[in-house]
Protein backbone atom coordinates (compact mmCIF):
# COMPACT_ATOMS: atom_id res chain seq x y z
CA UNK A 1 0.00 0.00 0.00
CA UNK A 2 2.96 2.37 1.21
CA UNK A 3 4.49 1.73 -2.51
CA UNK A 4 1.67 1.97 -4.37
CA UNK A 5 1.26 5.50 -2.95
CA UNK A 6 5.15 6.65 -3.43
CA UNK A 7 4.38 5.45 -7.39
CA UNK A 8 1.24 8.23 -7.55
CA UNK A 9 2.61 11.13 -5.85
CA UNK A 10 6.05 10.29 -8.32
CA UNK A 11 3.89 10.27 -11.18
CA UNK A 12 1.91 13.03 -10.09
CA UNK A 13 5.08 15.00 -9.65
CA UNK A 14 6.19 14.06 -13.35
CA UNK A 15 2.91 14.87 -14.70
CA UNK A 16 2.99 18.13 -12.96
CA UNK A 17 6.55 18.96 -14.41
CA UNK A 18 5.07 17.87 -18.06
CA UNK A 19 2.77 20.61 -18.02
CA UNK A 20 4.55 23.54 -16.40
CA UNK A 21 6.80 22.12 -19.54
CA UNK A 22 4.35 22.91 -22.39
CA UNK A 23 3.30 25.99 -20.52
CA UNK A 24 6.97 27.43 -20.76
CA UNK A 25 6.87 25.83 -24.25
CA UNK A 26 3.78 27.55 -25.35
CA UNK A 27 4.66 31.40 -23.62
CA UNK A 28 8.07 30.93 -25.75
CA UNK A 29 6.93 30.34 -28.74
CA UNK A 30 3.77 32.86 -28.87
CA UNK A 31 6.62 35.74 -27.51
CA UNK A 32 4.01 36.34 -24.50
CA UNK A 33 6.92 35.81 -21.85
CA UNK A 34 8.30 39.54 -23.36
CA UNK A 35 5.26 41.23 -22.83
CA UNK A 36 6.56 43.03 -19.61
CA UNK A 37 9.71 44.45 -21.65
CA UNK A 38 9.09 48.02 -22.34
CA UNK A 39 12.59 49.45 -21.78
CA UNK A 40 14.76 50.58 -24.04
CA UNK A 41 14.04 53.56 -27.11
CA UNK A 42 11.36 53.27 -29.89
CA UNK A 43 11.94 53.76 -33.31
CA UNK A 44 9.65 53.84 -36.53
CA UNK A 45 10.27 52.38 -40.09
CA UNK A 46 8.24 52.60 -43.43
CA UNK A 47 7.61 49.82 -45.44
CA UNK A 48 5.82 49.83 -48.78
CA UNK A 49 4.75 45.79 -47.77
CA UNK A 50 5.30 44.44 -44.35
CA UNK A 51 3.64 40.97 -45.60
CA UNK A 52 2.50 38.98 -42.67
CA UNK A 53 4.98 40.98 -40.00
CA UNK A 54 2.58 41.15 -36.82
CA UNK A 55 3.32 43.19 -33.21
CA UNK A 56 6.04 41.78 -30.98
CA UNK A 57 7.85 40.36 -33.75
CA UNK A 58 11.78 39.93 -32.89
CA UNK A 59 13.88 43.35 -34.10
CA UNK A 60 17.40 41.35 -34.59
CA UNK A 61 21.21 42.38 -36.04
CA UNK A 62 23.36 40.19 -37.35
CA UNK A 63 20.89 37.25 -36.05
CA UNK A 64 21.12 38.56 -32.36
CA UNK A 65 17.30 39.58 -30.82
CA UNK A 66 17.68 43.55 -29.94
CA UNK A 67 14.70 44.61 -29.85
CA UNK A 68 10.71 43.58 -30.83
CA UNK A 69 7.69 45.39 -32.80
CA UNK A 70 5.24 46.76 -30.59
CA UNK A 71 3.03 48.54 -33.08
CA UNK A 72 2.27 48.82 -36.90
CA UNK A 73 0.07 51.47 -38.39
CA UNK A 74 -0.72 52.76 -41.89
CA UNK A 75 0.40 56.30 -42.72
CA UNK A 76 -2.82 57.53 -45.25
CA UNK A 77 -0.30 60.46 -46.82
CA UNK A 78 2.58 58.02 -47.91
CA UNK A 79 0.40 54.90 -48.36
CA UNK A 80 3.06 52.84 -46.33
CA UNK A 81 3.05 51.03 -43.22
CA UNK A 82 4.59 52.03 -40.23
CA UNK A 83 6.27 49.81 -38.10
CA UNK A 84 7.13 50.79 -34.44
CA UNK A 85 9.95 48.79 -32.62
CA UNK A 86 11.62 48.96 -29.09
CA UNK A 87 15.31 48.36 -29.22
CA UNK A 88 16.75 47.66 -25.67
CA UNK A 89 18.32 50.13 -23.99
CA UNK A 90 21.83 48.35 -24.17
CA UNK A 91 21.84 48.74 -27.76
CA UNK A 92 21.63 52.21 -28.13
CA UNK A 93 24.42 52.80 -30.40
CA UNK A 94 22.82 51.97 -34.01
CA UNK A 95 24.03 55.09 -36.28
CA UNK A 96 21.24 57.31 -37.80
CA UNK A 97 21.72 55.46 -41.56
CA UNK A 98 20.64 51.81 -40.27
CA UNK A 99 18.72 50.07 -42.90
CA UNK A 100 15.27 48.25 -41.87
CA UNK A 101 14.40 45.10 -44.21
CA UNK A 102 11.54 42.35 -43.36
CA UNK A 103 13.05 38.95 -43.84
CA UNK A 104 11.36 35.77 -43.17
CA UNK A 105 12.47 32.74 -40.76
CA UNK A 106 12.99 30.07 -42.99
CA UNK A 107 10.54 29.39 -45.81
CA UNK A 108 7.22 29.33 -44.06
CA UNK A 109 8.36 31.24 -41.03
CA UNK A 110 7.75 34.17 -38.94
CA UNK A 111 8.79 37.81 -40.29
CA UNK A 112 11.32 39.89 -38.43
CA UNK A 113 12.53 43.29 -38.81
CA UNK A 114 16.53 42.93 -39.65
CA UNK A 115 18.18 45.85 -38.74
CA UNK A 116 21.79 46.77 -40.72
CA UNK A 117 24.09 49.19 -39.19
CA UNK A 118 25.19 52.18 -41.59
CA UNK A 119 28.41 53.92 -40.78
CA UNK A 120 27.18 57.01 -39.67
CA UNK A 121 28.98 58.75 -36.36
CA UNK A 122 25.53 59.92 -35.02
CA UNK A 123 23.15 57.39 -33.14
CA UNK A 124 19.20 56.54 -33.50
CA UNK A 125 17.72 58.17 -30.69
CA UNK A 126 13.92 57.80 -28.67
CA UNK A 127 11.47 58.85 -31.55
CA UNK A 128 13.85 58.70 -34.56
CA UNK A 129 13.02 56.77 -38.08
CA UNK A 130 14.89 54.10 -39.88
CA UNK A 131 14.91 55.82 -43.60
CA UNK A 132 16.28 52.92 -45.14
CA UNK A 133 13.80 50.14 -45.64
CA UNK A 134 13.27 47.02 -48.15
CA UNK A 135 9.77 45.85 -47.79
CA UNK A 136 9.30 41.71 -47.46
CA UNK A 137 9.35 39.72 -50.38
CA UNK A 138 5.77 37.95 -51.15
CA UNK A 139 6.06 34.57 -52.00
CA UNK A 140 3.58 34.71 -54.39
CA UNK A 141 4.38 37.68 -56.16
CA UNK A 142 7.59 36.39 -56.91
CA UNK A 143 5.88 33.23 -58.39
CA UNK A 144 3.90 35.25 -60.21
CA UNK A 145 6.77 37.14 -61.79
CA UNK A 146 8.62 33.64 -62.48
CA UNK A 147 5.61 32.32 -64.09
CA UNK A 148 5.16 35.66 -66.08
CA UNK A 149 8.01 36.01 -67.06
CA UNK A 150 8.03 32.45 -68.11
CA UNK A 151 4.79 32.82 -70.15
CA UNK A 152 6.42 36.27 -72.29
CA UNK A 153 9.87 34.44 -73.17
CA UNK A 154 7.38 32.00 -75.31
Amino acid sequence: MVQTRTVEIAVGIFVAAGIGALFLLAMKVSNLSSLTDHSGYMVTAEFQNIGGLKVRAPVTVAGVRVGRVIKIDYNNKDYEAVVSMVIRSRYDRFPVDTSASIYTAGLLGEQYVSLEPGGANTYLKNGDRIKLTQSALILEQIIGQYLFNKASAK
